[in-house]
């Protein structure tokens, strides 16, 4: 029997054979694929309209764009706290996702309207003569960009774990096509994305950018559509309160308890006497200093300690699981730091590239974001149905690899995609300055690849890994950290380049990357540098993923091994 408390969109208890699974699962994976189509239109080509339309510096353009997709991420972390502790997955959604349809259609109206953009100029060649936007007009375009920001980042840990909350994590058959439903998530994403990157785009760049914002405000509105349409088939996990509260009270009794002794036993914690066949919590052997807060004061009395004096053992491994999973999120982040330079420097690459595909067909530098992931839309499928099943022979694992060996992965291959950027860069711009040639855009298409493949095994694997390991009333929240690492990402991305151009300059010369002009610049270099960043960063994953081990009262069976090796967490405590 599931363990799992579940209600429908009346509160009432759900009911095995009419809520939740694939069924409902897939109305959600609707939103997903619309929202993604709005808003990866309008962070990929984001660039060419703050450059060319509102006439910021390119690497003040840049560093506007990774600072809207850094504030997206970073907002996932106040979506899944609302979710969890005050109005569930659901409402939040359907809230945010409004919000973010209002950004869309006040961008729609600031691109169309020439009073709110300042005069055309073409920054290209007039740059020095162009007048940035500012005021009121300036003021419009960050209002409605940081609506989509805000609506977008409450909606994306809410889509993902309203759809993992779908299926039932204590019951092994549901449990079995969790997996499943993440790697078709991924998918979702991967057609949402290649419709954002083709046809938005091409809109954007051949209609008008009004039209194509325009454009994702309809398409999030079908999202809207599709999650509204699923209302009476969900499985809602109702909000459990302040989810900040017991994990403060955690570390307050621990410090007040620091002078006691742990106990030898641990089931002489508070809290310990669990059903263990419900597979709820098992107490583990690290940061035993926190399990100083679940000591019972034997003072002879029947005096009941208060919650901040006294926690109980899921309270501490609540903390102990989010502590530990701290260094892995972090391993993460120059992974999305990398890919901000794909929606970034990348898109700027393929401008000034030869993008004539015929004589009368240009090809959006943007939608060359397009090629990893009409590969994707067969190569996700395969490895679902090829690959799991032949790893899962080998390892015992009911993801074919576990999350963990998943990421490792596409960590490793990251790397090399910063290596492909930073040839190709240094044969366009010798080619373009000794020769005045300009070579096919289609040479950056490895990079683009390359990262779209490692991004398959991260991404899917990271939301997997956090999903898991989340105890109840923290899916949303756990989930939101997984994209709180393309926040930081995306900020350590402007931070870098702000850096490298103060530390590459002098009074001579300017930085790497300090001119609107990329013949002038050395983004050659600076790809060469986040590539050694990224192998020093694979190495140090190398590290924390042998450290850490996962949950085990998730375990039915699986081979629960991590990147490195196979070990659980306080076997020997398990009785």
């Amino acid at each position: 029997m599931s363990n799992e408390v579940s209600v429908d969109w009346r509160g009432r208890p759900c009911k095995h054979n009419k809520h939740g699974g694939m069924k409902a699962a897939t109305f959600v994976l609707g939103i997903q694929a619309f929202e993604i189509m709005s808003i990866g239109a309008v962070g990929n080509n984001l660039i060419t309209y703050v450059f060319n339309e509102m006439h910021f510096s390119l690497s003040k353009s840049a560093n506007i764009v990774t600072n809207f997709i850094g504030t997206i991420f970073l907002l996932s972390l106040f979506g899944g706290f609302l979710s969890d502790s005050y109005l569930g997955s659901f409402w939040t959604m359907l809230i945010f996702g409004f919000v973010e349809l209002s950004g869309f259609i006040l961008l729609s109206v600031q691109a169309h309207l020439h009073q709110l953009r300042p005069p055309k100029c073409n920054m290209a060649n007039e740059g020095w003569k162009c007048i940035e936007a500012k005021g009121f007009k300036a003021s419009i375009f960050f209002i409605a960009l940081y609506l989509v920001a805000l609506g977008s980042g409450c909606l994306k840990p809410n889509m993902i774990s309203h759809g993992g909350d779908q299926f039932q994590k204590d019951d092994p058959k549901q449990s079995k096509k969790l997996s499943t439903y993440f790697n078709t998530a991924y998918l979702s994403f991967c057609i949402g994305q290649l419709f954002a990157v083709t046809v938005i785009i091409w809109v954007q760049t051949r209609v008008g950018m009004d039209v194509g914002f325009g454009l994702s405000a309809a398409t999030m509105a079908m999202g809207l559509i599709s999650l509204i349409s699923g209302t009476l088939l969900y499985r809602n996990k109702p909000p459990q309160g302040s989810i900040f509260t017991p994990i403060v009270q955690v570390f307050v009794a621990a410090i007040a308890k620091r002078k006691q002794v742990c106990a030898s036993n641990s089931e002489m914690l508070h809290g310990s006497q669990n059903d263990v066949s419900s597979h709820i919590v098992y107490h583990t052997e690290k940061f035993r200093f926190l399990d100083k807060a679940c000591i019972k004061i034997q003072d002879g009395g029947n005096m009941k300690e208060c919650p901040w004096r006294l926690c109980t053992v899921a309270q501490v491994e609540q903390v102990k699981i989010i502590i530990s999973v701290i260094p892995i999120f972090a391993c993460t982040i120059i992974f999305n730091t990398i890919l901000a330079q794909l929606q970034t420097f990348s898109v700027q690459q393929g401008d000034v590239m030869n993008n004539q595909l015929t004589k009368s067909f240009q090809i959006p530098p943007a939608s060359l974001q397009s090629i990893p992931y009409f590969l994707l839309v067969f190569l996700v499928p395969l490895y679902e149905a090829v690959f799991v099943p032949l790893a899962r022979k080998f390892t015992g694992n009911e993801s074919g690899i576990s999350p963990l060996q998943r990421i490792g992965v596409g960590l490793f291959f990251a790397t090399f995609s910063m290596v492909s950027a930073a040839l190709v860069e240094n044969k366009r711009r010798n080619l373009s300055i000794d020769l005045k040639e300009k070579i096919s855009i289609f040479w950056i298409a490895p990079q683009f690849l390359i990262f779209g493949l490692s991004e398959m095994f991260t991404a899917v694997g990271l939301i997997e890994f956090f999903y898991k390991q989340s105890l109840a009333g923290m899916q949303s929240f756990l989930t939101a950290m997984t994209y709180c690492s393309y926040s930081f990402g995306f900020f350590l991305s402007s931070l870098l380049v702000s850096l490298v151009n103060k530390i590459t300059s002098n009074s001579s010369i300017g930085g790497w990357l300090s001119d609107n002009d990329l013949n002038k610049d050395r983004l050659d270099l600076f790809y060469w540098m986040l590539a050694a960043l990224s192998l020093v960063n694979f190495f140090n994953y190398l590290f924390w993923s042998k450290w850490y081990s996962y949950k085990p009262s998730i375990s039915y069976g699986e081979d629960n091994s991590n990147f490195s090796s196979s070990k659980h967490i306080g076997a020997d405590n398990i009785p």
